[in-house]
C-alpha cells in the first residue's frame, strides 16, 4: 500500500486526484497540504508541508512554483519521493529540482498524461524522418486561468523535437514584430487561451505541398491525475535521482 500526502488537497487538481487514489486499492491518502485546512476526506490538511505529521511514501504535488522551496527541503530531510505534476517553473527552479534529485527521488515531467508522452515519441521519430525538409509549428490552449505561456508541455515537446534534429533550432514566440520570412532553424510556439480548455497541442509538420499533424486533446484533468497516481505508485521505495515518464512506461 502506497501512502500519499498530496499538496493542494482541496484545489480542483487535488480533489481530482483524491478520487482517483478512493477508486484504486494500492494507495491512499494519509494528510494533505493546503491553505484551506478544511477535511471532509477523512485524512488531516495541514498549512504546510513542514508541519506533516504523518509518515508517508510518496508526495504528488500539484500546486504552485513558488512552493517548490518548501517541498524540496522535506523531500531531502524526509528523503520521501516527490511526484511533481506543477507547472511553470523557470530556469533556475529546475535546476533545483535537478540538484535535489540528487539527494531525494524526484518524479518531474511536464504532463502526466501517457498520451502527451507517446505523442512526444511519435514527433521525435517524424522529426527524424522529416528532417529540415518540413517546417514545425507548435500550437497550445489551455482555460484562460493558465498563467504561464507556453505552456510547459509545448515546451517539453520541441525540446524532444529538437533531441534528433542535425542543426541546432532556436524557439519563436511572436512573429508579430517581424518584417521577415521564416527562417528553417526556428520551431513555432503559440499560446491560446480560453473558456474551459483542458489542454490541447499540435504539432504541425509543414513541408512541400503536404502537412502532417500530430495532436492531442486532454478532455479532464483526470488524465493528469490517473498519470500522478501511476507515478507515484512507481515512485515508491525508489531511491535517490530524476525520473520521468520514460521510466515509468518503460516499467
Amino acid at each position: 500500500m502506497t501512502r500519499i500526502i498530496i499538496t493542494g488537497a482541496n484545489g480542483k487538481m487535488g480533489k481530482v486526484i483524491r478520487s482517483v487514489i478512493d477508486s484504486r486499492d494500492d494507495c491512499e491518502v494519509v494528510a494533505g497540504v493546503d491553505l484551506n485546512t478544511e477535511s471532509d476526506a477523512g485524512f488531516t490538511v495541514y498549512p504546510s508541508i513542514s508541519e506533516v505529521k504523518e509518515e508517508a511514501d510518496v508526495v504528488i504535488d500539484f500546486t504552485n512554483p513558488v512552493l517548490l522551496d518548501g517541498l524540496l527541503d522535506y523531500a531531502k530531510s524526509t528523503k520521501t519521493p516527490l511526484v511533481i505534476g506543477t507547472t511553470g517553473y523557470d530556469d533556475e527552479q529546475k535546476k533545483k529540482i535537478e540538484l535535489a534529485s540528487k539527494e531525494c527521488p524526484i518524479f518531474f515531467t511536464y504532463n502526466m498524461s501517457l498520451g502527451i508522452n507517446l505523442m512526444a515519441n511519435l514527433a521525435k521519430k517524424a522529426a527524424e524522418i522529416l528532417g529540415n525538409e518540413f517546417d514545425i509549428e507548435i500550437v497550445e490552449k489551455h482555460h484562460n486561468q493558465k498563467i504561464d505561456a507556453p505552456s510547459g508541455t509545448a515546451l517539453m515537446l520541441a525540446d524532444a523535437i529538437c533531441e534528433v534534429l542535425p542543426n541546432p533550432m532556436k524557439y519563436e514566440y511572436d512573429r508579430h514584430s517581424k518584417r521577415e520570412k521564416r527562417t528553417k532553424n526556428e520551431i513555432g510556439l503559440h499560446a491560446i487561451r480560453g473558456g474551459t480548455i483542458v489542454g490541447e497541442h499540435d504539432i504541425i509538420f509543414a513541408g512541400r505541398d503536404e502537412i502532417i499533424t500530430l495532436s492531442h486533446s486532454a478532455r479532464s484533468k483526470e488524465v493528469f491525475a490517473v498519470g500522478a497516481v501511476n507515478a507515484a505508485v512507481y515512485m515508491n521505495g525508489k531511491g535517490a535521482g530524476l525520473y520521468d515518464m520514460k521510466e515509468l512506461i518503460n516499467n
